[in-house]
């Protein structure tokens, strides 16, 4: 059966990476079989451009019908003074899509070990991911402002907690077999209801190892021994905080892809890089991020595990291979590396 996939470009190097991304997995899909349409669409500053809005209603419409969605980069210059920006683009199709479970990879590559900032014995073998709950907590709660007092509440359902848990043991399975769920439940209300929820959702997959740390605890290891996590499941802002902290470790974003998912409607796999202005049009952009955005894309929303794996091996590979772009150390343009990952398949 083909599948939809709608590809949002963007600004910036957007249009060069998902160009780079669409070659590579046009590359795979001739080797495993799978049978894809493609329907680019504008989004962020590209849609204002076309419709004076970052999230045209054509856009939308296809995202919602589509089985997978991938977006490049947006924002830039030109629309910082906007009375819409690109940004509100992004706020706009999570809520539209109910994205509520951020999927972030961290993940050490042998050959780029000297940029990270921690010493190499600390970053050997750092493989994890953190799930952090999107459309929930005190990002969406009451926010009061006054002149002497203010306050925000952090709400939580058991049912909000419970479907991101669910997803951290789901992804679990085909990996290392262990949550850490994240909290602070020697203070916060909503962390005490959070354990206890983890605690019952653990009880639906035996075979995997539930443990708990309080997010003070988490930051300091995530330092000192990343290499003992796997899993890493908590709440919107702890893991706004923590995904943040987790993306220095490889010390470039240029290899980092995330992806955002729903209950039921489509997935939206993007880099976590931002769309880089100064170097747009010049093909110096690194593709890597996009290009292992369209591997998780194959794995997660296709389920074609060998496509996916052979994408990272050839990343993997081409790394080793000394083929690096300019923000790596290395004097590749953006198609030479493309060429490199497509020959290494």
């Amino acid at each position: 059966m083909t599948k939809k996939i709608v590809t949002l470009a963007g600004d910036g190097i957007g249009p060069e990476i998902m160009a780079a991304g669409l070659e590579v997995l046009e590359a795979v899909a001739n080797k495993i079989g799978f049978d894809y349409d493609i329907d680019a669409k504008p989004f962020g500053g590209a849609g204002i451009d076309v419709c004076g809005h970052p999230l045209p209603k054509d856009t939308l419409d296809a995202a919602k019908a589509a089985d997978a969605i991938l977006l490049a980069a947006i924002g830039g210059p030109k629309y910082d003074n906007a009375t819409i920006r690109p940004e509100q683009g992004l706020l706009a199709i999570r809520k539209e899509l109910n994205l509520f479970a951020n999927i972030r990879p961290v993940r050490i590559f042998d050959a780029l070990k000297h940029l990270s900032p921690l010493k190499p014995e600390r970053i050997e073998g750092v493989d994890f991911v953190v799930v952090r709950e999107l459309t929930g907590g005190i990002y969406f709660g009451e926010h009061k402002l006054e002149d002497e007092a203010a306050r925000d509440i952090n709400d939580y359902s058991a049912q909000e907690i419970r479907r991101i848990i669910r997803k951290a043991f789901e992804l679990a399975q085909v990996r290392g077999k262990k949550v850490t769920s994240i909290d602070k439940q020697n203070v916060l209300a909503t962390s005490k209801l959070w354990r206890k929820v983890a605690e019952e959702v653990a009880l639906e997959f035996p075979d995997v190892t539930l443990e708990h740390q309080l997010v003070d605890s988490a930051a300091m290891i995530m330092i000192t021994n990343p290499a003992r996590f796997d899993i890493i499941v908590t709440e919107n802002l702890f893991g706004d905080i923590l995904s943040d902290e987790s993306s220095v470790l490889p010390g470039t974003l240029g290899v980092m892809p995330s992806a955002s998912h729903s209950e039921n409607g489509p997935s939206l796999y993007v880099p976590i890089h931002g769309s880089a202005p100064d170097i747009a049009g010049k093909g110096l952009a690194n593709p890597v991020s996009m290009i292992l955005s369209v591997a998780m894309m194959l794995r997660e929303s296709f389920g074609e595990l060998a496509g996916a794996e052979m994408i990272e091996e050839a990343v993997d590979k081409t790394f080793n291979q000394g083929i690096l772009t300019r923000d790596l150390g290395g004097q590749a343009t953006t198609a030479e590396m493309t060429a490199a990952i497509i020959a290494n398949l």
